[in-house]
């Protein structure tokens, strides 16, 4: 009997563990990220991710970001054209961000897509690097 129950408390203290490890890991991702987003996204995009009516699109509530393919994409490769965010037509052109590294890329996105009313799965740096070529 004391085996069992000590198997079961290791069970549980394991999966409780690798729990919190990785909401650990997708909170120190949108930490680093947010001093990435305030040096390269916050100018356009503002600091509170409302983005400039118009002209630069939203980040907070955005529904751009389901998409982790895409959004990926388009920090890696930029973005011009004409392109439609809550309902709301946008025509600029945003800059790739190529030159930050894949665990920065993904900090960044962790940190747009989980602030300002966001709630989306982490972005892994091996998500970025095969979306990179």
């Amino acid at each position: 009997m004391i085996n069992k129950t000590f198997l079961l408390v290791l069970l549980f203290t394991g999966a409780y563990r690798i729990a919190c490890a990785q909401e650990n890991t997708l909170q120190q991702s949108m930490k680093r990220g947010e001093s990435l987003y305030s040096t390269n996204c916050s100018s356009c995009h503002m600091p509170t991710g409302e983005g400039l009516g118009g002209a630069f699109p939203p980040l907070a509530l955005s529904n751009w970001l389901k998409n982790q393919k895409k959004i990926i994409g388009v920090v890696l490769k930029g973005l011009e054209g004409e392109v439609t965010i809550n309902d709301e037509v946008y025509n600029a052109v945003m800059p790739a961000l190529n030159h930050l590294t894949d665990r920065e890329v993904s900090d960044v996105l962790n940190f747009v897509s989980n602030s300002w009313g966001n709630k989306y799965p982490m972005i892994k740096p091996a998500q970025v690097k095969a979306r990179r070529f």
